[in-house]
């Protein structure tokens, strides 16, 4: 099994146990695996849900560009409630798992296929 392999398999333990979600595991790849290289930094493999110029990086280069929604009230709202369900004060929010929520909640599963 490789790096990417068992990161996967981290991102969708959190998405069960953390999360409460039984995950899509060919969408979970498919996400991580659109995440890049950024998953294997441990900076840049989280969100700092706490930062607010974070999570308006995850509104306007994942929402915006590679989800192609609108920009509006809906989309901040949309990451909080994805943070609120991982758990504010869970550590390690990884990318991977909450770009995977937001892609549910908005229902843009077909980017990926």
């Amino acid at each position: 099994m490789g790096k990417r392999d068992e990161l996967i398999e981290k991102y969708a333990d959190d998405l069960r146990t953390k999360c409460g979600m039984t995950p899509d595991m060919d969408l979970l790849t498919k996400v991580t695996i659109g995440c890049g290289p950024a998953i294997y930094n441990d900076d840049a493999a989280t969100v700092a849900a706490t930062q607010e110029g974070e999570l308006e990086t995850v509104k306007n280069n994942f929402l915006i560009k590679k989800l192609a929604l609108r920009d509006g009230p809906e989309l901040m709202d949309a990451i909080n409630k994805v943070i609120d369900t991982y758990g504010r004060s869970e550590r390690n929010k990884y990318r991977a798992v909450v770009y995977y929520m937001l892609v549910k909640h908005f229902g843009k599963e077909s980017i990926y296929s």
